[in-house]
């Protein structure tokens, strides 16, 4: 029997058609991806018209992009089951054995995190996606022999935000390979009509809109925004998600036009206050605004980067002129001294 306690089957109709289910069903409703799209519908074609099991895929990208969506998307495209597991929920070699075992032919199994293997389990992995087979030692000591199992031909979907923490071996064993991007504004409007239709919530094109341009870039994010500013709409207005409801819903979360949230502008004023702009050490930005290092690392400077508001360097993070302009503030030098964000990158030229 298989443990519960690290597994879990796809989902059911039901799952499907609750009506708090955002998730699209098949390729059509996904959207955004494209290249991605092309690429699977090609593969899954050639997959059916062989009648033979997809080849294992690995999908990376930043959280919250759809990756877990679209290996139940695959599955029902392919007409399979799926099975759904998380790295850090696989402890021991016994536990991947347990669910590789069970599976039956053509069946998905995907890994959620699955930079977090440990390197114990990947080397169970490693014949299993080859060769379709599990290798296992009957017995102890002088005794002990090796036994090799037959595994039906599964589909492996790996997931993971941190791609580079796979180790080569087992990269190497995905035939696909994809990359999730960031949504553009016009993706994430289509995102958030199509799941405010779903909620049955009415919503004109500005405040869909207004909504899509603060969500980070990130579907997830959009339809976690699109609920609370429901919940707005439905105490506080006429009941219709409007551009005026929108900002002043999203106001309330104290989420500004560009979707920098209290903790994004809590970093940026402290480089700038306490700091001076820059350069300021992860740790020490750390401490001093009492977040946790790694969550400003990860969830927090990836959006700065990306919008030009702060600069990683060898002696520190910096804030940018755009991060000054951004919260009103005036970029100013000491008189008669250069710039010191400007001298900190001469020395680097």
């Amino acid at each position: 029997m298989q443990d519960d306690r690290f597994m879990m089957t796809g989902y059911r109709d039901e799952d499907w058609d609750h009506d708090l289910s955002l998730r699209p069903r098949n390729l059509r409703e996904y959207i955004g991806q494209d290249a991605v799209k092309q690429n699977l519908t090609i593969y899954i074609k050639a997959a059916l018209g062989r009648r033979d099991a997809l080849d294992h895929m690995l999908l990376y990208g930043p959280p919250g992009l759809g990756k877990t969506t679209l290996a139940c998307i695959v599955a029902a495209e392919m007409g399979q089951n799926i099975r759904i597991t998380s790295g850090p929920a696989i402890d021991r070699p016994g536990d991947l054995a347990a669910i590789l075992t069970n599976l039956n032919a053509g069946d998905i199994l995907f890994i959620d995190e699955i930079h977090r293997l440990s390197r114990a389990v990947e080397e169970v992995l490693y014949p299993a996606m080859e060769d379709y087979a599990l290798d296992i030692m009957i017995g102890k000591g002088p005794t002990a022999r090796s036994m090799r199992l037959d595994l039906p031909h599964f589909t492996l979907v790996g997931a993971t935000t941190r791609a580079g923490q796979l180790s080569a071996p087992l990269r190497d064993r995905f035939g696909m390979v994809f990359r999730l991007e960031l949504y553009s504004p016009e993706e994430l409007a289509q995102i958030v009509k199509r799941s405010s239709s779903i909620l049955g919530m009415p919503a004109d094109e500005e405040g869909i809109i207004e909504i899509a341009k603060r969500s980070r870039g990130t579907p997830r994010i959009a339809n976690r925004m699109l609920k609370r500013v429901r919940d707005y709409a439905q105490v506080q207005a006429d009941g219709k998600i409007t551009r005026t409801v929108a900002n002043e819903g999203l106001n309330l979360l104290e989420i500004d036009a560009l979707g920098l949230d209290k903790v994004d502008r809590n970093v940026l004023e402290t480089m700038i206050d306490k700091f001076g702009g820059g350069p300021v050490g992860l740790d020490t930005l750390a401490a001093s605004t009492g977040e946790d290092a790694l969550t400003i690392e990860d969830v927090y400077e990836p959006f700065l980067l990306q919008l030009g508001f702060i600069q990683r360097t060898p002696r520190g993070r910096v804030a940018t002129r755009a991060a000054y302009e951004h919260l009103g503030r005036v970029m100013t030098s000491l008189e008669g001294e250069e710039d010191p964000q400007l001298s900190l990158f001469d020395e680097n030229q």
